[in-house]
């Protein structure tokens, strides 16, 4: 890993459930649209991407055929190596095996697992009920992919010690630090330096701010060691009141960032071996 050091793993974040164009004309909805974003973002710098479904009117989906669509496309990019990351909240609540079921038959390398249930936005409740956590712990584990843990207050870091005791979860674990979202904590970097140094030793871990935290938390992120994720699903402005163009170009601002620190941004396959990652071939 020494060579690895000096690597940091972008994440970008294509779309979300939230941000529709209403918010910036560039969120991506459809299947293809999404694809394509996934590989200027890979292009640009990403190593991996997350991936939310959207119906055609831009409603967030958990439906398989739409995850099957996006990632199908991803992978028919044959010079792309972009790890996938699909995720387990599709929307803010739903059955159960609609929400797992497009990690365990499509196999991506990472799935977000968000760690606990929250008041979301202050207006509806992302569930994350304890039995989901438990299924989808396990389920992951059965088809070999990796859970992002996506962590929104203090308390989501200690569930998944509460996990990795039962077995749910696997040390070391990856952990994706979010503030700002409206019900978490909010996007300090005092609320960034708490939330890191509670977690496990030994485990990896990436931050991002929502909206206008998202300069100062990845700032402070690079400072501190850790890796980054950026996206249209988190910040749609490349500046105070400017709209972004793209995920890639905040994907690519990320990586000047880096390179301005003496640091670079790592490949898929680099990001593999820094979060423990098997990379799937088909």
């Amino acid at each position: 890993m020494s060579d690895l050091k000096n690597k940091r793993v972008i994440t970008a974040c294509l779309c979300g459930s939230w941000p529709t164009r209403a918010d910036n004309p560039a969120v991506p909805y459809t299947p293809a649209e999404i694809a394509e974003d996934a590989y200027e973002c890979w292009q640009a710098g990403a190593a991996i991407v997350h991936v939310h479904a959207r119906e055609a009117d831009g409603s967030p989906s958990i439906r398989y055929e739409l995850y099957e669509d996006i990632v199908n496309r991803i992978r028919a990019y044959k010079d792309c190596d972009v790890c996938i990351n699909i995720t387990s909240s599709g929307r803010e609540c739903g059955p159960d095996e609609e929400r797992i079921d497009p990690i365990v038959k499509l196999k991506p390398e990472l799935c977000s697992y968000d760690a606990g249930t929250l008041n979301w936005q202050h207006r509806t409740i992302f569930e994350n009920h304890p039995r989901f956590l438990e299924k989808l712990g396990l389920a992951i584990q059965e088809v070999n992919v990796k859970p992002e843990i996506e962590v929104f207050d203090a308390g989501m870091v200690y569930n998944t010690v509460y996990y990795m005791k039962k077995g749910i979860l696997k040390a070391p674990c990856h952990y994706q630090i979010v503030l700002g979202a409206a019900g978490g904590m909010t996007n300090t970097v005092e609320n960034l330096v708490y939330l890191k140094s509670i977690l496990p030793e030994g485990s990896t871990w990436a931050a991002c701010g929502i909206g206008a935290g998202h300069m100062p938390i990845m700032l402070a992120t690079i400072a501190m060691g850790g890796h980054l994720r950026v996206g249209l699903e988190d910040n749609v402005y490349y500046h105070k009141g400017v709209l972004a163009e793209s995920s890639a170009q905040l994907v690519a601002r990320a990586k000047r960032l880096l390179e301005e620190a003496g640091l670079e941004a790592a490949t898929p396959d680099e990001a593999r071996q820094i979060l423990g990652l098997t990379r799937k071939v088909f």
